[in-house]
C-alpha cells in the first residue's frame, strides 16, 4: 500500500508498532494527553472540520490503545464512518458481538474495497495461513470474518504467526481508514 498519509499523521503511527488485537496497552504508545496537542496541531494544519477530525482522532487513539477516548468520539458519530470505528473499538475491547452490531450499522463501507486492495502486500502471509479466502472472499474485505479471527487469536500467544499477521492486517485497516477519513475534506 502506498502511504499517502500526511507526514504528521504517519508519524503518529510510528509508535509502538502495529496495534494489539486486544485492548493493550503496549509499550511505546502515547497517552491521550500526549496525543491531544499533536492531534490538535495536525487537524488545525489540515483545516479539518469537526467530523473528519473526530474520525481521525478516534483511529489514532485506537492505534495508541486509548480505547475509552476513541469510544467516546466514535459513539458521538451516528454515521457509517462512526459505526465502523465504533465496531473496531469494541473488537479491541474485546466485545465481539457488539463489534459485529456496529459493523452491521456501518454497512458495506466505502473503505472496504480500499482495505482489500491495501492488503496485497500481506496476502502471501494470509495465504500461508489459509486466511485469504476468509478475510477477502471474492476479493472483498469482510470485517465479520476478521472479528472472528481476532476472537480465535485471543487465545494464542502474542508471538504466534496468526496473531502477528492479524496485527499487520489491522495496521493496514487503520491506515486505510485514516486515508479515507482525511479525504472527506477534499
Amino acid at each position: 500500500m502506498s502511504d499517502t498519509l500526511p507526514p504528521h499523521c504517519a508519524a503518529l503511527l510510528e509508535f509502538g508498532g502495529p496495534p494489539e488485537l486486544g485492548p493493550g496497552p503496549r509499550p511505546g504508545v502515547l497517552t491521550a494527553a500526549e496525543l491531544t496537542p499533536r492531534l490538535d496541531q495536525f487537524t488545525h494544519e489540515l483545516q479539518l472540520t469537526k467530523f473528519p477530525a473526530h474520525l481521525v482522532r478516534a483511529v489514532v487513539l485506537l492505534w495508541h490503545d486509548q480505547l475509552d477516548a476513541a469510544h467516546e468520539l466514535a459513539q458521538a458519530l451516528e454515521t457509517p464512518d462512526g459505526s465502523l470505528v465504533h465496531g473496531i473499538v469494541h473488537r479491541r475491547e474485546p466485545d465481539y458481538a457488539n463489534s459485529k452490531y456496529w459493523f452491521r450499522r456501518a454497512g458495506n463501507h466505502r473503505a472496504f474495497p480500499k482495505i482489500a486492495a491495501a492488503l496485497q502486500p500481506v496476502l502471501p502471509a494470509l495465504q500461508q495461513l489459509q486466511l485469504d479466502w476468509q478475510l477477502l472472499p471474492g476479493g472483498h474485505w469482510d470485517p465479520f470474518a476478521f472479528t472472528d479471527l481476532v476472537a480465535r487469536a485471543a487465545r494464542l500467544p502474542s508471538d504466534d504467526a496468526l496473531v502477528q499477521t492479524l496485527r499487520q492486517v489491522q495496521a493496514v485497516e487503520f491506515r486505510v481508514l485514516l486515508e479515507v477519513f482525511l479525504r472527506l475534506e477534499s
